[in-house]
């Protein structure tokens, strides 16, 4: 099974900010032929290229044959979203659809993607999902150096009331997760012309607190599906139904949750992208893209421990250089593609995928 790694960029700068988007590799296909993909087989696990109109309208993917021909004769430009190469037509502003159906598996630490028509398998994801306990860490240490600058006399906000008494405030640690879910699906419905979500709709469970009862994650669902409600269909499903659409075409799903394969968690989103286009089984295109979030911070007062003389250095905003934080660069002196972490002084922080980092100075890049 052929398997390949993209990371979302934390920026929300567009792929052209980069030097070179030629840099940024095509998670379909390990290598890249005049930037566009080259086909790794035929068959069960043949690739499909998305295409958008000249109005960015999604339009049905093609072959990557197809792709490389009207990229040649000019009639499309290539282009690429978080890594994800796709081309975008220079003649045309509409075209025939089919439906296709994106199936989503939540899960706590791993997720699955299926986007799939009645004829096709167009791509298979398993994402990490957000931790959680890490955005609650973050949330205390924040609360934490507030109320240590009331008691230094430094400027800070004034106390608000307690927030989560609010009607339709969200916890930011299950806002997180959602919120991480629902990019995923605007990304995917940006580059595919998509009819319906398919959702597992997971379990909750109901805290107490303050003499009220609370489901912070039935919020977070709420919040979610109202919000793809906004730019698609939804239908919701329950876990025995997956599992029920998962044995009628004969499939299993792997014990080992934190794999990454095919049936790990994305079989299940294929069987529920597959029930809506009523497809077919066993499944054409088992390729997976693994899909990473890259989490760095994007904007502090000040560094949380002081200099020599108790003074805290200005931590900073989300730009500096003239590059904004998470922006795909190319290090010259090791050729591999990096993204901005933060900055010291006057010089830039770069992580590779490995979470390897290396300081160089603007003079390099």
């Amino acid at each position: 099974m052929t398997r390949h790694v993209v990371t979302e960029r934390a920026s929300r700068g567009r792929e052209h900010n980069a030097k070179d988007a030629t840099l940024v590799l095509s998670p379909l296909s390990s290598s890249v032929s005049k930037g566009v993909i080259t086909p790794k087989g035929r068959g069960s696990n043949a690739i499909f290229v998305p295409v958008v109109s000249s109005t960015n309208k999604p339009l049905m993917p093609c072959h990557p044959a197809r792709a490389r021909e009207l990229v040649k004769k000019g009639k499309a430009l290539r282009r690429f979203s978080k890594g994800l190469f796709y081309i975008k037509l220079t003649q045309r502003s509409a075209g025939a659809t089919q439906p296709i159906a994106i199936g989503v598996d939540p899960g706590s630490k791993k997720e699955g993607y299926s986007v799939k028509s009645a004829s096709h398998t167009y791509l298979n994801i398993q994402a990490d999902a957000i931790n959680h306990r890490l955005i609650v860490k973050k949330m205390k240490t924040r609360r934490m150096m507030r109320r240590a600058r009331r008691t230094r006399h430094t400027p800070c906000r004034q106390p608000r009331f307690n927030r989560s008494v609010r009607k339709g405030w969200i916890t930011p640690s299950i806002k997180a997760k959602w919120g991480w879910r629902l990019r995923m699906c605007k990304w995917l419905a940006k580059i595919f012309p998509v009819a319906c979500f398919i959702v597992e709709d997971m379990g909750f469970k109901t805290t107490r607190k303050n003499g009220r009862s609370r489901a912070p994650l039935q919020d977070g669902k709420n919040w979610f599906y109202s919000e793809i409600r906004k730019f698609a269909s939804l239908e919701l499903k329950q876990g025995y139904e997956t599992k029920i659409l998962r044995d009628a075409g004969g499939l299993s799903k792997l014990k080992d949750k934190l794999a990454n394969d095919f049936y790990a968690h994305a079989v299940d989103a294929w069987a529920l992208a597959n029930s809506y286009t009523n497809g077919f089984a066993p499944p054409d295109n088992t390729r997976l893209l693994i899909v990473r979030p890259l989490q760095s911070v994007r904007r502090r007062l000040h560094y949380l421990q002081p200099e020599p003389g108790g003074v805290r250095g200005n931590f900073g905003g989300t730009r500096r250089l003239n590059f904004k934080k998470g922006s795909l660069v190319k290090h010259i002196r090791f050729g591999t593609v990096t993204y901005v972490g933060g900055y010291y002084g006057k010089r830039l922080t770069l992580f590779s995928f490995s979470t390897v980092s290396v300081c160089i100075t603007q003079s390099t890049l």
